[in-house]
């Protein structure tokens, strides 16, 4: 579980095709990897991997095919800056929100509008999600917690301070690039438990 508080910017290393469907991401995180073991969990641009070993300030991690599939993280080139967070501690203050790193969909930038002293950034929305999503509710775009600013059918927007433009890579995606969703996991739990209820279940 995560907060959807960045930590820290990264970098992609390497990726190495290991065959049947699956790759080896190596990734460059001073901060992260500063008390990181193997078996820990570190989300990559919002998703969750886990470290398989550590070593100069780079972790690397199994990547399924599933997941390249379903994220952006198979776009991701050596030398492409990657948002990185470690898994919350349960002593730890809630800063954002709760986060899984279970990317959801892969959204895109649609457009940015810079103002005086923050900039708004519409992103499109893929279709299924907008039941999720609500104005002032909670998202996270590539593993950074927001603030839904306005939402249609198949677009949202959000706005971001000079603090989230310098320290994430949300200030230099550009339109067109594609970004990973993760819907807030509560809308999902209560449209269930209402769906069964409506249905007569009781599960």
């Amino acid at each position: 579980m995560f907060t959807g508080i960045v930590e820290e910017l990264g970098e992609i290393v390497r990726t190495t095709d290991t065959g049947g469907d699956s790759a080896l991401v190596a990734v460059r995180g001073p901060l992260v990897t500063s008390d990181a073991q193997h078996g820990d969990s570190i989300a990559v641009n919002g998703v969750c991997l886990t470290v398989v070993d550590v070593s100069d300030g780079v972790f690397t991690a199994d990547v399924m095919g599933e997941t390249l599939r379903r994220t952006a993280l198979g776009a991701l080139r050596p030398g492409d800056p990657v948002n990185l967070e470690r898994a919350a501690a349960l002593n730890s203050r809630l800063g954002g929100h709760l986060v899984q790193g279970h990317v959801d969909g892969v959204g895109e930038v649609l457009s940015r509008e810079p103002a005086a002293q923050w900039e708004t950034v519409r992103f499109r929305l893929p279709a299924g999600l907008s039941r999720y999503v609500v104005e002032k509710g909670s998202i996270t775009v590539d593993g950074i917690s927001l603030t839904v600013a306005g939402v249609g059918d198949d677009w949202f927007s959000v706005g971001l301070i000079p603090t989230t433009l310098k320290l994430t890579t949300l200030g230099a995606r550009g339109v067109g690039d594609p970004v990973n969703l993760e819907v807030d996991v509560l809308a999902k739990y209560v449209e269930r438990l209402l769906g069964d209820r409506a249905a007569g279940g009781d599960r």
